[in-house]
């Protein structure tokens, strides 16, 4: 829907994302929650946090997808940032 994500390196700016399209959307009323999918680098975060400071006096929920370790991986190889995510998004341990 955005058509891209925020990226000064690559000349991308606030106006060449098609943020306008999604406030307009959200104004309806219709939308409780938004969630937001953008890449895990550097320009999706900065994105992320434009869209919300947008929306920020609304109502409407906004969440991103859960980051970190994929089951499966080994911790030796993970990266920091990675294994940072993994820890701020962890859940109670609830044993069967």
């Amino acid at each position: 829907m955005l058509g891209g994500v925020i990226s000064p390196m690559d000349g991308i700016g606030t106006n060449d994302i098609n943020v306008a399209s999604l406030i307009k959307r959200l104004e309806t009323g219709e939308i409780k929650e938004i969630i937001l999918a953008l890449p895990t680098t550097m320009e999706g975060d900065t994105t992320n946090f434009y869209i919300n400071r947008k929306i920020d006096n609304s109502e409407i929920k906004v969440s991103i997808l859960a980051r970190g370790v994929a089951i499966g991986d080994e911790l030796q190889y993970t990266d920091e940032i990675t294994l940072g995510q993994s820890i701020l998004n962890r859940k109670p341990f609830v044993s069967s």
